[in-house]
């Protein structure tokens, strides 16, 4: 924008200097060749009243002395057809002007000037002088220079004056960009400095009242998902208090680890929302601090708790664990959440009976490979296309539609992705590739 700008005012600054210099030259070069005319014409005005009152011995002196003043070659061509002072032709010019008629005549090489003298019983006399070009546009070429030299003083002057005009407006619209790229980059505390012209001010401070008010809708939201995972406590609590007062161990030793695994997937939503929150106000740690867990050992411990449901509705699970840790970019608590999901999903959209499987595996370059897959009916046969079952919101069975878009923001946030496709012999089957963490973790996740 700053270079168009100075284009802008380079070729408008161009332009009136063309309007104005053209002409002031042309005027310029006529006035010269004017002057040059009236100054040889002032000086053969001297000869006109000598004419009819001196012999041709005299005025032919007369004639030689006043060129020899002018610098031009001076003629008196008498009716006679003689000529005195400098030699020269007799022109289809002196011819016109022996019918009584002064004259000018523009040639090639220059202006020749004749003068009627009327008044001799002989006849009409015509005194002649001739003006060179050298002579017509003496100074011209040099103030054609310095008019030059002015247009590209005034031009540079323009072209200063628009760098700063430009660097004027250029510099708080790159500021406003660069707030708004923090602010896409979740950086909330960004704010642009009102500066420039009125309106540049007025989308700054729009700018930063639409910062403020985004993070007041997020710590809403925050406020909200904390208060509400809260009040779950209490039903949990109740629910405890009734698993505990069961007659048989093993029921009330089941229905205890359900709450727990409940109680945990609420803790885990609190303080992920304490987290996003210290993270958005600039407290949430050191700069470049990430979370890690051990992808195996999360998929283990979440497998176990599903296979006690899996036993009971008759499902075959196969398990397929990496014996050794296996570092990924993401917290336990999310990791597990999303494991939840995806088993979760398995239960609820397929029969009693249907075995399914989860696999954990290292990647080349670092990270884990988390795969769920079942030997159900498979994918709606209305779905044309599997990334429309991961669009928040969207399910094809009935359900919130909130478990796939989970476990794809997972993925995205530790530098994977999620794909959705058909089992090879039915079923779905759904992988997540979980990214690396940025730095080796001093101590291994637990």
């Amino acid at each position: 924008m700053r270079r168009r700008l100075t284009l802008l005012v380079a070729a408008t600054t161009c332009l009136v200097l063309l309007a104005f210099l053209v002409p002031l030259a042309v005027l310029l070069r006529d006035a010269a060749a004017d002057r040059a005319a009236v100054a040889a014409t002032a000086d053969i005005q001297g000869l006109v009243s000598l004419v009819g009152t001196t012999d041709a011995a005299g005025l032919g002196l007369a004639a030689d002395q006043v060129g020899a003043m002018g610098g031009r070659p001076v003629t008196v061509f008498l009716p006679d057809g003689s000529a005195l002072g400098t030699p020269s032709e007799r022109t289809a010019g002196v011819e016109l002007a022996t019918r009584g008629e002064s004259l000018t005549v523009a040639g090639p090489e220059g202006r020749e000037i004749l003068v009627a003298v009327q008044g001799r019983p002989d006849g009409t006399a015509v005194i002649r002088t001739f003006v060179p070009d050298a002579e017509l546009t003496r100074g011209v070429y040099r103030s054609w220079l310095v008019l030059a030299g002015l247009g590209v003083a005034l031009l540079l002057l323009g072209l200063v004056v628009a760098d700063r005009l430009a660097r004027s407006l250029v510099a708080p619209i790159s500021e406003l960009s660069s707030v708004s790229l923090r602010l896409a980059g979740a950086e909330l505390t960004a704010r642009a400095r009102p500066s420039g012209p009125p309106e540049l001010r007025a989308v700054a401070t729009a700018l930063n009242h639409l910062a403020a008010r985004i993070q007041e809708l997020l710590r809403e939201e925050r406020e909200q998902l904390a208060d509400l995972s809260h009040r779950l406590r209490t039903p949990l609590t109740s629910l405890r208090l009734e698993s505990e007062s069961l007659t048989d161990p093993e029921e009330a030793a089941r229905i205890t680890n359900r709450i727990d695994a409940v109680e945990r997937a609420v803790t885990g939503l609190i303080r992920q929302a304490r987290r996003r929150g210290a993270t958005e106000a600039g407290t949430g740690g050191p700069v470049g601090a990430e979370a890690v867990c051990d992808a195996a050992e999360v998929v283990r411990d979440r497998v176990a708790f599903w296979s006690v449901l899996a036993e009971d509705t008759g499902r075959t699970l196969t398990v397929d664990l990496a014996d050794r840790p296996l570092p990924v970019r993401l917290p336990a608590d999310e990791l597990a959440a999303v494991l939840d999901a995806l088993l979760g999903n398995v239960f609820a959209h397929t029969p009693d009976g249907v075995g399914f499987s989860v696999t954990c595996v290292p990647m080349v370059g670092g990270g884990a490979l988390l795969t769920v897959a079942d030997a159900g009916p498979g994918l709606p046969s209305a779905v044309l296309d599997p990334a429309a079952l991961v669009e928040r919101g969207a399910s094809a069975g009935g359900s919130t539609g909130l478990g796939l878009d989970i476990a794809r923001r997972a993925a995205r946030d530790s530098g994977g992705q999620l794909e959705l496709a058909s089992g090879i012999g039915g079923g779905a089957r759904v992988a997540l590739t979980l990214g690396p963490p940025t730095r080796s973790p001093a101590h291994p996740p637990a």
